[in-house]
């Protein structure tokens, strides 16, 4: 269990409690932008899932609103989500990154999963507020490594399956279960998957004009031989 305090547009704060952490896996519409992705981790030596989208469940202590996360080494990178939340107000959308260990990932994804913080942005959006126009939405994100900035995934949220569809999926009807985050699939990497010293992330909205932006910084902790 943990509990957050977020900025909702239009709204102040909220804080929610949080007992549950989920994170879709192979959630694509795009059936080849879903095997890009099985692909480019096949290279790394992670095994094909056996359905898709799948759900991981996560402990819900591992969200992490900070500017920084530890991790073990340099085997981790990031992954921008949109995030679902369940309130008083409705559903909620908000930003987070699937950081994931991608040495352990390669022999046991659920526990890759659980190996790393998962960042969280501390501003949200109201689903009812995009839902009209929500596949004009755009993810991005761009890479720090070696000191330099680079676009590193950019898709619109097309190209994954819409919030009911997702959440038909999870637990037969279009709801998120009380309390529960549920992390929403990702973009194709544009070039190398691998380690970044800082992610930044963004979902944009080109209809309001607004965007749900969040950087974090890596710090890798030292391995002992």
């Amino acid at each position: 269990m943990t509990h957050l305090t977020f900025q909702v547009a239009d709204h102040g704060h909220l804080t929610l409690r949080i007992d549950h952490l989920i994170i879709a896996g192979w959630a694509g519409r795009d059936l080849d932008a879903v095997e890009h992705h099985i692909a480019e981790l096949e290279v790394l030596g992670v095994r094909r899932p056996t359905q898709t989208p799948c759900f991981y469940r996560v402990s819900a202590n591992r969200l992490n609103p900070a500017e920084y996360i530890q991790v073990t080494g340099k085997c981790s990178s990031g992954e921008t989500e949109f995030v679902l939340l369940p309130s008083d107000q409705g559903l909620l959308v908000g930003l987070g990154s699937d950081h994931t260990d991608r040495k352990v990932e390669s022999y046991d994804i659920t526990v890759s999963k659980q190996m790393c913080d998962k960042p969280i942005g501390s501003q949200l959006w109201r689903y009812a507020q995009v839902k009209g126009h929500w596949d004009q939405l755009i993810m991005r994100t761009w890479r720090i490594l070696g000191g330099q900035r680079e676009l590193y995934q950019q898709g619109p949220v097309a190209s994954l399956l819409a919030p009911e569809q997702l959440l038909e999926k999870l637990n037969k009807q279009a709801q998120l279960p009380p309390n529960t985050a549920l992390f929403c699939g990702t973009q194709p990497v544009l070039g190398e998957l691998g380690y970044g010293e800082a992610f930044e992330m963004e979902l944009h909205d080109p209809v309001l004009n607004r965007s749900l932006q969040h950087r974090y910084g890596v710090v890798p902790l030292s391995v002992a031989e």
